[in-house]
């Protein structure tokens, strides 16, 4: 239906990304009309190994159980059958052991992935490369990470009177984390640890260690509704540069500071998230670095809604800039990260639809045409 004031039930789904690379659904059933002020919540977690058809099975499984009570004192309930599908596993097998039925990897979820890619036509050739892993393990207390990723991307051009430019950028980066709850549903102490490089930021070697905090306003429970939270992290940098940078260096260790606060609320009108944050260098706090950013879906009336997306910063910290102005070639193919004070973006749009609220057939023909 297009307004939600035209059903009897007005279903609310939210998501979260869950330890093992799925999702957690929350299905929140909220009553309308006749079914005024009767409101109830399911879960459904999908694993990070499920195909999309097997998420879409177990979501359509539990949204239909979460409307049955709806259903009673009605003439349906009648036709509705009850069956419970026995597991394979449990298929003529004993119970099994607390002992055997613990989990041989101890919570921790691995990833590997390797893409390549190649790409040409008469003026220009492209190739890349591009690797990640990682390793989790999440509890209600302790939230570890191990990860990295790596890409690897060559181009060449041919112009119209016979020269030849190439593009070539690479990065890596291997991190780690630590988060875990102090005790309560409020607060957060997290470190981490990284090494990486970047031609794009020119940066050869990038060592960075930092610490920090975290209050949540509301129970981070909640966190698929609603949310609040600021955050205060520290950290030392050993920075090692490819080109001599705008302040005279090729190597440095500096400190720096983060301050960030989000909220993000998703309701039966819709969703927003703003976020707030400031970063500053400790050895000299004007070089610093402001940003906001906010995001807004919007039911405003019958069939009417509204999408607003945006940020802007403001740029005071970019040590890594190497001594020199840019070559045409490097601003076009952005082989290099450029000077500037702010950095901005905005988009606005709408959807609007009407018409029959009646006409639900399903008709894939020429779907793709």
């Amino acid at each position: 239906m297009r307004d939600r004031k035209d059903a009897d039930v007005h279903v609310l789904v939210t998501t979260e990304r869950n330890s093992s690379g799925g999702e957690d659904f929350l299905i929140e059933y909220i009553g309308l009309g006749r079914f005024q002020g009767q409101t109830r919540a399911l879960r459904q977690a999908s694993a990070g190994t499920d195909t999309s058809d097997e998420r879409r099975r177990g979501f359509a499984r539990t949204f239909g159980l979460g409307l049955v009570p709806f259903l009673f004192g009605s003439q349906t309930l009648e036709r509705l059958h009850l069956a419970y599908d026995v597991p394979i596993e449990e298929q003529n097998v004993p119970p099994t052991s607390a002992s055997a039925a613990q989990d041989p990897w101890n919570l921790w979820i691995y990833r590997a992935g390797l893409s390549v890619n190649l790409e040409g036509e008469r003026a220009n050739t492209g190739s890349g490369v591009r690797g990640n892993f990682s390793a989790n393990r999440t509890t209600d207390v302790w939230k570890l990470s191990f990860g990295g990723n790596g890409d690897y991307n060559q181009d060449t051009f041919t112009l119209s009177d016979g020269r030849t430019i190439n593009s070539l950028s690479r990065s890596w980066i291997v991190r780690t984390l630590g988060v875990r709850s102090l005790g309560s549903n409020h607060w957060a102490a997290a470190a981490r640890a990284s090494i990486g490089a970047s031609s794009f930021e020119n940066r050869d070697l990038a060592i960075r260690s930092a610490a920090g905090i975290e209050y949540s306003f509301f129970p981070y429970s909640e966190s698929t509704r609603r949310s609040l939270f600021a955050q205060y992290t520290l950290g030392i940098n050993k920075l090692v540069y490819d080109q001599v940078t705008v302040f005279d260096k090729l190597q440095e260790i500096v400190y720096d500071q983060n301050f960030q606060a989000t909220l993000a609320l998703r309701q039966p009108w819709g969703s927003t998230r703003v976020s707030v944050e400031g970063a500053s260098y400790l050895h000299d706090l004007a070089l610093h670095r402001m940003e906001v950013e906010g995001r807004l879906d919007v039911r405003l009336f019958r069939g009417f809604s509204l999408n607003v997306n945006g940020n802007a910063s403001r740029v005071r910290d970019q040590l890594y800039l190497p001594k020199g102005a840019a070559t045409d070639e490097e601003i076009l193919l952005r082989l290099r990260r450029l000077q500037t004070g702010y950095r901005y973006a905005l988009s606005v749009g709408f959807n609007y639809q009407f018409g029959s609220i009646f006409n639900n057939v399903v008709n894939p023909r020429f779907d793709g045409f």
